[in-house]
């Protein structure tokens, strides 16, 4: 049995759910079915508003589906799990709160606050090298440190699934590149599952073992991209052929390249 399975997940917003001037219902996912092992980094790639969000917040059990299955653990989903962690594009920190405050805040509402916990939100502050920075307030911080202050919290409790939701979109270009390669060190050490969702293709590759196409919405899964490359990861895996070669398999699942056979048929 997978870890993680996603089988026929389909979701309707009924237009009282919704904040439009059409009276029809939204079709948001439309017959999402993939699945994922435990410790494996899946990533899902698809144009922006096709549904990818909804479906994070549906294993997450945050929305109900209308049809189909979610599995998570051996377990299925109808309410919020209570071993998962979430990091959002923004932080979302609380500004009266120290830095070390917002990391321990998922313990104190589990009611789990106590030296253990204290002991492992200082060693995650450590791994994200932020040991320096216990008593900053968020202000104080720049958006790339904030966001490890995001991921630290959501790890606090030693979640086995992860769930990210283009959490580096807001960052630079040089700040995104450092938190893809703390995700991938943090992922090695704690052997967390992740579903990470992102509109960049070059980083789904870079990060994932596999890679999950959804079409536009209503969301299907066009296709999955197993990703061959080695292990560990470093930046300099962006220049080989294997990297090059899933980007492009990638590229066409969306649409955005025509296929090799259409491309050398035409020369």
């Amino acid at each position: 049995m997978p870890f993680g399975a996603i089988d026929h997940v389909r979701k309707v917003f009924p237009v009282a759910e919704l904040l439009t001037r059409s009276n029809e219902p939204v079709v948001a996912l439309d017959d999402a079915t993939f699945s994922f092992d435990e410790g494996e980094l899946v990533a899902l790639l698809g144009p922006s508003g096709c549904g990818k969000t909804t479906l994070l917040r549906i294993v997450a059990g945050l929305i109900r589906r209308s049809a189909g299955s979610v599995m998570i653990g051996g377990h299925e989903v109808h309410e919020p799990l209570g071993d998962y962690g979430f990091v959002f594009q923004a932080p979302s920190l609380m500004p009266w709160r120290s830095v070390l405050g917002n990391v321990l805040f998922p313990m104190e509402i589990l009611r789990r606050n106590d030296k253990a916990a204290r002991r492992r939100a200082l060693e995650l502050l450590e791994l994200v090298g932020l040991a320096g920075f216990l008593h900053a307030r968020p202000h104080q911080l720049s958006g790339g440190m904030q966001q490890r202050v995001a991921l630290c919290r959501a790890l606090i409790h030693a979640p086995k699934l992860l769930l990210m939701d283009e959490p580096f979109g807001a960052l630079d270009e040089l700040t995104r590149l450092e938190m893809n390669d703390l995700l991938l060190r943090i992922r090695r050490e704690t052997g967390a599952s992740v579903l990470f969702v992102t509109h960049s293709i070059s980083e789904a590759v870079y990060l994932s073992d596999k890679v999950v196409i959804f079409s536009r919405r209503p969301a299907r899964v066009v296709t999955e991209i197993l990703v061959r490359l080695p292990e560990p990861r470093s930046q300099k895996v962006r220049f080989t052929a294997a990297f090059t070669d899933a980007e492009r398999r990638a590229s066409e699942a969306l649409g955005l390249v025509p296929p090799v056979a259409e491309m050398e048929a035409a020369q």
